[in-house]
């Protein structure tokens, strides 16, 4: 049978190994939220990047920019961090975006190794799911955290995908069944679960409570955004059909 891990920091991710799997990259709190949001609103694609500095040189190239540090928008760029910025179909449809986050994209660079890098949220969570069980490789869930630190957000995810991948992979590691124990544990209200977890109390301080909210709602797209050639875009129906079916 497959097997699943869960990765709580990319401090971490050296000890596990990219290659040969596919990685799940998770920021809920907002970063893959705004990704998944992004392309289901008609984004073409989104790229990543590590820095202000290439994030801007693409927006100079014609790019929408969105750039977020510590919880704020950058000076000097299009759109921040917060899901409800990119619903704008007037905006964003046709465009490509470029984005740099404080933990998001920093785990999305580290796992660039991997046969594939798929990006996941609870918006987005049953169609992630439904896409790994078809595939025949093992997955590693890589949680962005917090600047190098466990956060409880990214592990509630694990969580809860591990629970819909459970009847079709094992855990590889106890912090596999660590995440599921704290999903089972917060699974029936998530915010009440997240409301004294530090990076909820850090955007709470921003007043961004129906961010929080929303990034917490299962099943609102269906979009897999996976990376192409350093680009993320959403995986095409008659792919995932062709899946389904092999």
């Amino acid at each position: 049978m497959k097997n699943v891990e869960v990765c709580v920091t990319p401090e971490l991710v050296h000890l596990y190994g990219v290659e040969n799997k596919i990685v799940v990259v998770v920021d809920i709190l907002r970063a893959t939220s705004c990704m998944t949001t992004a392309l289901a609103h008609g984004v073409i694609s989104v790229t990543p990047v590590a820095t202000l500095e290439e994030c801007k040189a693409l927006k100079d190239r014609g790019y929408l920019a969105a750039a977020e540090r510590d919880g704020k928008t950058a000076e000097g760029f299009d759109l921040g961090n917060s899901p409800f910025t990119y619903m704008d179909r007037d905006l964003l449809k046709g465009k490509k975006l470029a984005t740099t986050t404080t933990n998001g994209t920093l785990a999305i660079t580290k796992s660039v190794k991997a046969d594939e890098v798929v990006i996941g949220s609870f918006l987005n969570i049953s169609s992630v799911a439904s896409y790994l069980i078809q595939q025949e490789k093992d997955v590693l869930i890589h949680c962005a955290g917090w600047k190098g630190k466990l956060n409880l957000e990214d592990t509630l995810f694990a969580g809860a995908l591990i629970d819909l991948l459970k009847d079709h992979f094992d855990f590889e590691n106890d912090s596999a069944m660590a995440a599921h124990c704290l999903y089972q544990c917060g699974r029936h209200d998530m915010f009440d679960f997240l409301k004294n977890s530090s990076h909820a109390k850090r955007l709470n301080r921003l007043n961004i409570y129906k961010d929080i909210q929303f990034c917490l709602s299962r099943d609102v797209y269906q979009v897999v955004p996976v990376l192409r050639n350093g680009e993320l875009v959403d995986l095409e129906p008659a792919a995932l059909e062709a899946s389904a079916g092999a």
